[in-house]
C-alpha cells in the first residue's frame, strides 16, 4: 500500500512540474528579432516596412498566389489587373519593390520586397 502511495506522489509531482512550463510560438509576421522560420518550399519571402514578413507561392502559371500565414494558407486569385490577387477582404498587389498586402483591418503591409533565395 505504501509503495503505491509513493508511486502516486511521484507521478503527481511530475505532472505538477510539467504544468508549469510554457511554450513560445514564433510568428513570422512579428517585427521582433526572434529566429525566423524557414521559407516554405517553392515560396518567396517578402520583408516589408517595420520588418514584417509574409510568404507567397505562385501557382497555376502565375494566375494564383498562395499566401502563407503562420497558422494557415490562403489562395488568392488573379484579378483583371494582372499584378493584383484577391480573396474576400485579402488583397495582394505585387509590383516589385512596392508590393503591398492588406487583409481587412488585421494586416496592412507596405514597402514589401521579395528576398533572394539563399
Amino acid at each position: 500500500m505504501v509503495n503505491k502511495f509513493n508511486q502516486f506522489l511521484v507521478t503527481a509531482s511530475l505532472l505538477a512540474l510539467t504544468s508549469c512550463s510554457s511554450i513560445a510560438i514564433s510568428n513570422p509576421f512579428s517585427s521582433s528579432t526572434h529566429e525566423q522560420l524557414r521559407t516554405p518550399q517553392n515560396a518567396t519571402a517578402y520583408v516589408c516596412d517595420g520588418n514584417k514578413q509574409f510568404y507567397v507561392r505562385m501557382l497555376n502559371n502565375g494566375k494564383d498566389a498562395w499566401l502563407i500565414y503562420p497558422d494557415h494558407e490562403v489562395n488568392l486569385m488573379q484579378s483583371s489587373d494582372s499584378n493584383r490577387f484577391v480573396s474576400g477582404a485579402i488583397s495582394l498587389v505585387m509590383s516589385g519593390d512596392a508590393t503591398t498586402l492588406n487583409d481587412g483591418d488585421k494586416i496592412a503591409y507596405v514597402g514589401c520586397k521579395p528576398q533572394l533565395k539563399k
